[in-house]
């Protein structure tokens, strides 16, 4: 069939310590929060339904490989699924998909089920120039998500073995799901389905038609592709539940889901779970206005940013800005220019968001700074009616500070001796929001312990990201020049004057006050949009946010 070297995962993670309860899927905002029940049943318990018609003559929606969507099948996976248990699994599955999307499968789609330590250990079997590691790392540090004493692409692999369920694969047209039970193998159906509508999507729309060059380009793919397949896999959790047509006929594992344990990074996995948390009210809303075919469109044309998916009002109407970043760097400094990928980032409003809502997860090390001073949690988190986190669309991407968001760009650059820095220019839809940007990374600046040392310069002197920032803001533009030290400024940006008369000051803690430390962090480090994590979410830990302030 088609060959390409990206995967569509799944996963499941343990948000503030608190375990997974459901599927973070989409539905009517309003009504589909309260409707959803607990997922699936136990590893043991089938229940009989007999309305399921005789086979058809010949193949339709709702029937595949010998099973109708509402029919029951005899599987006890308490000690493991046999390979015959595991096709019927997949044939009904297949057929509950078709009812969901209104799409007939005509392909079939392999299911292999590997152990967590397994899927962990193969999954950092990947090698990077020095040139992609640099830059990586770089990017990262500049969204304040992994300190540049951490490998980026090492702490991406470590999330990516903790908390992907599974995944597929078009360049082998075939799943694999992922189990935390070593001993047996077991299947969470909700994520086969989830991975069943992406082999749909191949079988349809052809994935490799969708490919991006940068992360923002990335999660507005996977806010189309992922957000399909969170809308299908909701409506199949729906079903699932209580008073649903297929309440206590779906598989779940003993643990009563497919486990996974939090990443290290929960800043980097909230950059890659943007698609997961927006692309399903994005896709339903097309949904609401034409059908199953007006979603089916979108697939000729895709939205442009993820902008665009957080706020589904602008797609089509507010393409992003192609950023212009001439090169002013000096001395001994070079322009790092990985092979693999484009020679910039551009990491959308999605970085942006993710940027300032990670210190609500992180340490700073600091009883003095407080990660409510740059996004509160009640900024952070979609509520319901009932004062619940939503499940349909739990986080706000489209906060003040990073609303207006109109295109970005980002240089990185490497001395002799090895240090690094990078120009961050970001253009806004107006002079007023990028003042408020200004001022939120300000606030960021402070929570991971900067000083300010000239009108637009500040230094954080210890922890995780102990550098030198510039930051200055021209209308609707705002650049930020990173370089190790002050004095360094100009020769990662010649314009950029520290304007600092003094010597750089130490910074030393008050009595009672610690410095901060570097939290071990994430990235993304795979080819844009096929790579981004997650599709269930747990119930996010508010309280214990609210105690961090």
């Amino acid at each position: 069939m088609r060959r390409v070297s990206a995967v569509f995962a799944v996963a499941v993670v343990v948000l503030a310590g608190l375990a997974p309860a459901a599927a973070a899927a989409p539905a009517a905002p309003t009504t589909a929060d309260a409707a959803v029940a607990s997922a699936g049943v136990d590893a043991t318990t089938q229940a009989t339904n007999d309305s399921a018609p005789p086979d058809p003559e010949s193949d339709r929606l709702g029937w595949e490989d010998g099973y109708w969507h509402n029919e029951s099948i005899d599987v006890d996976q308490s000690d493991g699924i046999t390979q015959a248990e595991l096709n019927a699994t997949i044939a009904r599955a297949k057929a509950r998909v078709e009812v969901i999307r209104g799409v007939e499968f005509d392909m079939d789609v392999p299911v292999e089920i590997v152990p967590r330590s397994e899927f962990a250990n193969s999954s950092s079997n990947v090698s990077y120039s020095d040139a992609y590691r640099t830059f990586d790392n770089a990017t990262y540090e500049a969204l304040f998500l992994i300190g540049e004493e951490t490998s980026s692409i090492e702490t991406q692999q470590a999330n990516r073995g903790a908390s992907v369920a599974g995944y597929y694969s078009p360049s082998a047209d075939s799943i694999v799901l992922v189990t935390d039970n070593e001993s047996s193998l077991q299947v969470d159906e909700l994520t086969l389905g989830h991975e069943l509508v992406h082999a749909m999507q191949d079988q349809e729309f052809d994935l490799t038609n969708f490919s991006s060059r940068t992360r923002d380009g990335a999660n507005a793919n996977s806010g189309l592709i992922e957000g399909d397949a969170n809308y299908v896999q909701y409506r199949y959790e729906e079903r699932c539940g209580e008073g649903g047509v297929w309440n206590g006929t779906c598989l779940s594992p003993d643990t009563g889901g497919s486990g996974g344990a939090a990443p290290p990074n929960m800043g980097v996995y909230f950059l890659n779970y943007q698609p997961y948390s927006d692309g399903p009210a994005f896709v339903a809303e097309q949904k609401r206005e034409g059908g199953w075919e007006q979603v089916n469109d979108l697939y000729d044309a895709p939205p442009e940013s993820a902008e665009q998916v957080i706020h589904p009002e602008l797609y089509g109407e507010d393409p992003p800005t192609e950023v212009e970043l001439a090169d002013q760097h000096a001395g001994d400094w070079e322009r790092v220019r990985p092979d693999r990928r484009p020679d910039y980032a551009e990491v959308g409003q999605s970085g942006v968001a993710a940027m300032f809502a990670y210190p609500l997860y992180a340490d700073s090390g600091s009883v003095q700074r407080y990660a409510s001073d740059v996004v509160g949690p009640t900024t952070w988190l979609n509520y319901t009616e009932s004062g619940e986190v939503s499940r349909f669309d739990p986080l706000n991407y489209g906060f003040d500070a990073a609303a207006g968001w109109d295109g970005d760009r980002l240089h990185v650059y490497r001395s002799a001796d090895g240090e690094t820095g990078y120009v961050w220019r970001l253009v806004w839809d107006s002079p007023a929001e990028a003042t408020e940007f200004r001022g939120a990374y300000e606030s960021l600046l402070a929570y991971w312990g900067a000083e300010q040392v000239g009108e637009d310069t500040y230094r954080v002197a210890d922890g995780g990201f102990e550098d030198a920032f510039h930051l200055t803001v021209e209308g609707d533009t705002v650049t930020v020049v990173n370089a190790p030290t002050v004095d360094s400024l100009p020769a990662v940006r010649e314009s950029a004057d520290p304007g600092v008369a003094t010597p750089e000051p130490t910074e030393t803690a008050a009595p009672g006050e610690e410095t901060p430390t570097a939290t071990e962090e994430t990235t993304s480090t795979e080819a844009p949009g096929f790579s981004a994590v997650a599709a269930l979410l747990a119930v996010l830990g508010a309280a214990l946010l609210f105690g961090r302030r």
